[in-house]
């Protein structure tokens, strides 16, 4: 079967791999749309700073049943999102069904090989029915459910003034949770074509040098409810604290590898409440479904891009390089 493979950081292969192997547990998937997701580009670029090469990119998944090899509620020719994180299921974190954060958890297309591919093998617990999705809607599941789980996790409460710091797609996935949620959104951030993106969608928006403006300070009062950072990038997660109100929070979804710096009496003085969120949960899953179902988000206009498999190899550095007006590239199978 069919592969696209990273073999070195800016080298994309397509070639042919072993079709893999049917376990007892697992469910054999004929993939049909892959989202494209920044970790794909990094990899690409070979900025990840864990990842062994060469690599089989490809997180962001759907899919056709097509061996059900007895799993319970599946059966061949369902069309199903995967979700790719693999957790041991026995740790603490597991055991209190925190499955996103799992001690040893695996992400394939990550960790291992993933899902740009003709065909993948999962434990059926990782398979959800996606009925009622296009295909194309279902590859973009995962991405909205990062955003999904860090809204539910931050307990968000109608009328909230809520600031996402980064206005890419995941940052928008948390601002259209969020608004579902019931809070008034403004987005962060110095991109040009992120911010007209957020306002198109109907989010307040602002760049760096418009947080001195009337319209933002109007938007923060003495500080947003809660504010979240997306954009991974040490200095803006260092200034974020500063948005927040007294008895506030702020997420983190972003994540870099670094050390981040606050002073510790403007935690204290705001009684502020950090979190990291990581990953997503079923019931995160099952809520971004939902929300699509109900036209809660306009996955029409997330999907900016799109491509065939064979061409991969020749528009995925094109995008790599250039993502100006780029929200979501989905590969078609």
């Amino acid at each position: 079967m069919r592969a696209i493979r990273c073999e070195t950081p800016g080298e994309l292969r397509l070639l042919e791999v072993e079709r893999p192997d049917l376990k007892a547990g697992w469910v054999r998937v004929g993939i049909r749309h892959i989202g494209i997701c920044g970790t794909d580009y990094h990899i690409y670029e070979g900025k990840h700073p864990f990842l062994k090469y060469p690599r089989i990119m490809g997180h962001e998944l759907s899919g056709v049943v097509l061996d059900a090899n007895g799993a319970a509620g599946l059966a061949d020719g369902d069309p199903v999102v995967i979700n790719p994180y693999l957790p041991c299921y026995q740790c603490p974190a597991c055991r209190e069904g925190k499955t996103n954060c799992c001690e040893t958890l695996t992400v394939i297309g990550v960790h291992g090989d993933g899902g740009m591919t003709e065909e993948l093998v999962m434990p059926e617990a990782n398979l959800y029915k996606a009925e009622g999705l296009s295909l194309r809607d279902a590859a973009m599941v995962e991405f909205l459910a990062i955003g999904a789980h860090a809204v539910r996790r931050t307990e968000l409460k109608p009328g909230w003034r809520v600031l996402v710091v980064g206005g890419g797609p995941i940052g928008l996935g948390v601002a259209f949770f969020a608004r579902i949620a019931g809070a008034e959104v403004t987005i962060l951030d110095a991109a040009a074509d992120k911010l007209a993106s957020a306002r198109s969608f109907g989010f307040g928006a602002a760049t760096l040098d418009e947080r001195v403006g009337a319209a933002f300070k109007a938007a923060m009062g003495t500080g947003f409810d809660a504010v979240f950072d997306a954009t991974g990038a040490i200095p803006a997660m260092n200034q974020a604290v500063g948005y927040c109100r007294n008895g506030g929070s702020l997420t983190l979804v972003g994540v870099v590898k670094g050390t981040l710096s606050w002073e510790d009496p403007e935690i204290h003085r705001r009684e502020l409440t950090i979190r990291a969120s990581r990953n997503a949960t079923r019931e995160d899953f099952d809520h971004v479904m939902a929300s699509i179902r109900n036209g809660s988000v306009p996955t029409d206009r997330l999907a900016t891009h799109a491509t065939s498999f064979e061409d991969v190899p020749v528009n995925l550095p094109i995008w790599a390089h250039n993502r100006s007006g780029l929200i979501k590239a989905i590969i078609t199978i």
